[in-house]
């Protein structure tokens, strides 16, 4: 039997030096629909070192990070979010 990772999902992955680094996913709900002021800021936020793929989905309210633990952790992303903008409501369940 497989066993879940409901909050965080974890993948181990190696970098092209040679290091090896932990990729995690966490999902967040947002509120209130982001603007034009938002979205540009999402983009910057992207660039952040150890932020390795953002994915915004309108429809679901929802936004999932996925970035280097050696670098950020769950805390740093959703404030980097925060600040961007973003009416982050709850942090959701990966299944």
């Amino acid at each position: 039997m497989r066993k879940k990772f409901s909050v965080l999902r974890i993948i181990i992955a190696r970098l092209r030096e040679g290091g090896s680094m932990t990729a995690v996913e966490v999902l967040f709900r947002y509120g209130m629909s982001p603007g034009e002021m938002e979205m540009g800021a999402l983009g910057q936020v992207s660039d952040v070192y150890g932020i390795r793929r953002v994915r915004f989905n309108e429809q679901e309210r929802t936004i999932r990070v996925e970035y280097d633990a050696t670098r950020l952790n769950e805390s740093s992303v959703e404030k980097l979010l925060r600040s961007a903008g973003f009416d982050i409501r709850e942090k959701l369940a990966l299944v």
